[in-house]
């Protein structure tokens, strides 16, 4: 479990350095170029590129053949992908709120909810990381633009790569939870993971 958490960290992080992307063909239009668009952006992170590009799995099994027909078909994927990555992050952030609550009770000494305290930790992590898995293995958008100065979206993966190493840890923190040398600094990771990842959806409503 510690290493899928690891891996996913790593490639969440990887994702997180990638540009603006832009999803509609319509943009086609709009840039007013002779030259052709190709149906898939040269930059990809890798686990994209492992599913969708040219000589991705997706591709090798004729799943999803390279085609401008196919590429619309990707891209509505994509954005049913993105509407979910959100729906689950507010789910997530309920968790969390949830799972504080509870937190504190138990470090206050009430160790009956102690199952209901690991429980919410598993519902949480199920959905942070399913979240993070939508992002990850999404199709790739049509192109991708790099936006110049300081934007919501900017500041969403900056916050995004604080809560990701925040929830890493306090994983890897939990199992010695109940050492009072461990104890506060599993607290503050959960803590640093929560006001980050609340950061993060608050910046992208503005």
């Amino acid at each position: 479990m510690k290493k899928y958490l690891i891996f996913l960290g790593i490639a969440c992080s990887i994702s997180l350095n990638v540009g603006a992307q832009t999803d509609s063909l319509d943009l086609l239009l709009q840039l007013g170029s002779e030259e052709p668009v190709e149906l898939i952006p040269k930059r990809m992170i890798f686990t994209q590129r492992m599913l969708w590009g040219e000589k991705g799995l997706m591709r090798t099994l004729k799943v999803a053949p390279l085609t401008d027909q196919g590429r619309e078909t990707e891209l509505k994927i994509r954005r049913g992908m993105l509407v979910t990555h959100q729906v689950l992050g507010f789910a997530t952030l309920a968790g969390m709120v949830a799972q504080g609550i509870v937190g504190s009770k138990l470090y206050d000494g009430d160790y009956k909810i102690k199952d209901l305290h690991e429980g919410l930790g598993t519902a949480v992590n199920i959905t942070y990381f399913t979240t993070a898995g939508l992002s990850l293995f999404t199709p790739p958008p049509l192109i991708h633009r790099q936006v110049k100065g300081l934007n919501g979206i900017k500041m969403h993966k900056t916050l995004a790569v604080i809560h990701l190493s925040a929830m890493i840890a306090t994983n890897l923190l939990a199992d010695s939870a109940g050492d009072p040398k461990i104890k506060p600094l599993h607290r503050a990771t959960a803590f640093t993971a929560f006001g980050s990842f609340f950061g993060a959806m608050l910046v992208m409503k503005f």
